[in-house]
């Protein structure tokens, strides 16, 4: 229970991070904050593999998570103009 709520709070602030690394308006308040840096957790350890960083089983520590969560943001603004 206690990783859960750790992961949570990481997704938190690399998600309030990746936001203030991009430019323009984001909306979203708390909880899209916090998936964001969870969804940004999630495809930083993806592109850590990928590059050998991180072997199996291995998560993505802050940086990667805020690297994913930009790479996230990045792909939603594409899609979303």
């Amino acid at each position: 229970m206690l990783s859960f709520i750790w992961t949570l709070l990481i997704g938190l602030i690399a998600g309030a991070i990746a936001k203030s690394i991009m430019p323009g308006k984001i909306r979203g308040g708390f909880l899209l904050t916090m998936l964001l840096g969870v969804g940004g957790s999630i495809v930083g350890r993806m592109i850590g593999r990928a590059v050998g960083l991180y072997a199996q089983g291995e998560t993505a520590g802050l940086i990667m998570s805020v690297l994913g969560a930009v790479v996230i943001l990045f792909l939603y603004g594409k899609i979303k103009s």
